[in-house]
């Protein structure tokens, strides 16, 4: 995968993971899975259509989605993933892929993305067209964020 399709989504955590409170963010690791992605607790997915097309899937322990949701509401404590916590990282993941949209089409890549789909759970699979997924890792505030790309 050319890494100029993986930098929108790297740029995209620097620009809007600050405006809703996290101030450290950092790349991780990088790795290579099959199509064949096990959950970690909650994965969101959102389709990408366009002069690329596949998926981008975010994934986080249910622990980590919880303190996730609780920075987007202000610090309010999140206990369960609710229906307004779920709805919180639906609309970062939203905001995410629409800003590495944006980013695409600066590079004159034109790009559609779909509304997100949330599956949280123990202990799934999520399986997407592409052979190989480029997994990068992003730390916000030391909370571990997997951006799951899989371009076909």
């Amino acid at each position: 995968m050319d890494v100029k399709l993986i930098n929108p989504f790297i740029e995209s955590f620097l620009s809007v993971m600050p405006q809703i409170g996290f101030s450290d963010i950092k790349k991780g690791n990088l790795s290579l899975k099959d199509r064949n992605i096990k959950s970690d607790g909650v994965m969101i997915n959102l389709g990408i259509v366009g002069d690329i097309k596949g998926n981008v899937i975010y994934s986080m322990t249910i622990d980590h989605a919880k303190a996730v949701a609780s920075k987007m509401m202000m610090g309010m404590m999140v206990e369960e993933l609710d229906d307004m916590a779920q709805s919180a990282l639906s609309e970062l993941s939203n905001m995410l892929t629409a800003n590495a949209s944006i980013n695409f089409e600066n590079m004159e890549i034109n790009t559609n993305i779909s509304t997100p789909t949330l599956l949280y759970g123990k202990d799934f699979n999520v399986q997407v067209n592409a052979e190989k997924v480029l997994c990068i890792e992003i730390l916000a505030d030391n909370i571990p964020i997997e951006v799951n790309i899989a371009f076909n």
